[in-house]
């Protein structure tokens, strides 16, 4: 595999994506973790080291175990990681008079492996505050920018190199190719993982961790834990035991989905709980977002919990936790403001004395998807657009109630419809409808109205860290809108939110 250290760069997780793109395995580590953490050194055949929020000159700076040098396979350093490899064999890193960020054109020495097949000038993306202002001995320059003298260097006898842009960035120019470099012309690795192969290895492991053990799993219908779920029936069977928790707060129809998918495939091992009244009375006049969050999550955990006591002997709970989630909580990061506290169920390991089973936390969305499908999934689950986890709540802005509830669920299944008709669907991040906490004045059949008012919201992202509102076609919104307002008793307003993330988030809530 490929070792990817983190040090905080917002682009880490492009690094991994590109490199699995290329059908080779890679994971990725924070950067200062301890080189006895490993017990597969032998398998690593190259270390990336990202970039980074700091200056290596800093005090504190994350530097990874100094032994990383010493492991025998190449290196490249992309921004922050370039700094370091130049920092530690005698450069130096000084603050830039021009700060570089966004595109710039950088004159390629063509003739080393790493730039093997790009032009003499490329445009690649940078993001620094630091350049190196003095190459270590034994470097040598094999790129540079009006701004960075020393925009890529490279140590052939130590197979060490370094880029200050990031070529892992989709506005970087043949970026593709330089990543592709590195992993075959430098490090020699192969395209030998597939999600084939994924299914074969984690069975095998489950087998070992599981043994004849039961495993539980708290079933939602989206996308992660029925993937995960469906994969750990087919590695152990009937040992698996699948609770559904019916919070009222899911899209329209998803327990008869639920019933429809999974009970055929799980039998009496998988049970459903109505939970519906339980959650709506505790969120009564509730309207603060982090509240609503907070008391969805410990509801659900009770709820679970009460459940789950009903089945004996349980050892292991599955964990539809993806790679994305393990990154962000293991990877050095700087020190950021909370925008939302996420709802999962990652505190009940520690109530319950399970040790996890987490059949995807080294895959990525679309790679989970693609597994689902390996496993024969249904397309209507696996190809379904993002949904919180909080369900509907963080959609229904201000107090929860039965009746917005239902008004939401039945605007929401009329926009996913339509948007499905119209061709869009599986082009777009995310399509959805909105509560809102106000009631508007309208005319219908000559008599005044006073009602509830929906909006649409629509994105395209690429890892939800960014997004963009898209541009529907105004006959599509129209069409929605008058259906919505036809159809849906209690709605007489519909609009659309143009807003883009930052400094709006997707969701609402």
């Amino acid at each position: 595999m490929i070792l990817i250290l983190d040090f905080g760069s917002q682009y880490t997780q492009l690094i991994a994506r590109r490199i699995r793109e290329e059908k080779v395995y890679c994971q990725i580590y924070p950067g200062n973790k301890s080189l006895d953490s490993f017990s597969n050194l032998k398998n690593i055949k190259g270390v990336i080291l990202s970039g980074g929020y700091g200056s290596v000159y800093s005090k504190g700076a994350p530097w990874p175990d100094l032994r990383v040098w010493q492991l025998d396979v190449p290196i490249l350093g992309i921004c922050y990681g370039m700094q370091l490899i130049a920092q530690y064999f005698g450069g130096k890193v000084s603050p830039s008079k021009y700060r570089e960020f966004g595109l710039a054109e950088v004159n390629i020495k063509c003739d080393c492996s790493l730039f093997d097949g790009l032009n003499v000038k490329e445009i690649l993306w940078m993001s620094h505050g630091d350049k190196l202002s003095k190459i270590p001995k034994g470097f040598k320059i094999i790129a540079k920018s009006e701004n960075s003298p020393y925009a890529a260097v490279e140590n052939v006898a130590k197979n060490i190199y370094g880029v200050q842009f990031h070529p892992e960035v989709k506005h970087s120019v043949n970026g593709k190719k330089i990543i592709q470099n590195f992993i075959f012309k430098i490090c020699d690795s192969k395209r030998d993982w597939t999600i084939k192969s994924y299914i074969t290895d984690e069975i095998k492991r489950i087998n070992e961790q599981v043994g004849k053990s039961k495993v539980l799993c708290a079933l939602s219908g989206g996308v992660d834990s029925s993937v995960a779920a469906v994969m750990l029936h087919k590695a152990i069977g009937k040992q698996l035991f699948c609770i559904y928790v019916d919070h009222g707060l899911q899209r329209l129809g998803e327990t008869e989905r639920v019933k429809k998918v999974f009970g055929k495939m799980f039998g009496n091992n998988l049970k459903i709980v109505d939970a519906r009244k339980l959650f709506l009375s505790k969120l009564k006049n509730i309207m603060d977002p982090e509240q609503k969050r907070k008391i969805i999550g410990k509801t659900f955990i009770d709820v679970f919990e009460r459940e789950s006591k009903k089945i004996k002997n349980i050892d292991f709970l599955l964990q539809g936790t993806i790679y994305p989630d393990i990154i962000e909580s293991v990877s050095i990061k700087g020190k950021k403001s909370q925008i939302k506290s996420h709802h999962n169920v990652g505190g009940l390991p520690d109530k319950m004395k399970m040790k996890l089973v987490e059949p995807l936390k080294f895959l990525f969305k679309d790679e989970v998807r693609a597994l689902g499908l390996e496993l024969k999934i249904p397309k209507e689950i696996i190809n379904r657009q993002p949904f919180p986890g909080p369900g509907l709540a963080v959609r229904t802005v201000g107090e929860i109630t039965k009746e917005k509830l239902n008004i939401l669920k039945e605007a929401d299944n009329i926009i996913v419809e339509e948007i499905i008709k119209a061709g869009f669907y599986d082009k777009i991040w995310q399509s959805f409808a909105v509560i809102l906490p106000i009631k508007t004045v309208g005319v219908m059949g000559d008599a005044r109205t006073y009602e509830h008012v929906i909006a649409i919201r629509a994105v395209n992202s690429d890892d939800a860290m960014t997004a963009d509102w898209v541009k529907l076609p105004y006959d599509l919104l129209g069409k929605i809108s008058s259906k919505i307002i036809n159809e849906v008793k209690g709605v007489n307003r519909v609009v659309y939110d143009i807003s883009n993330k930052p400094p709006a988030t997707i969701e609402w809530e």
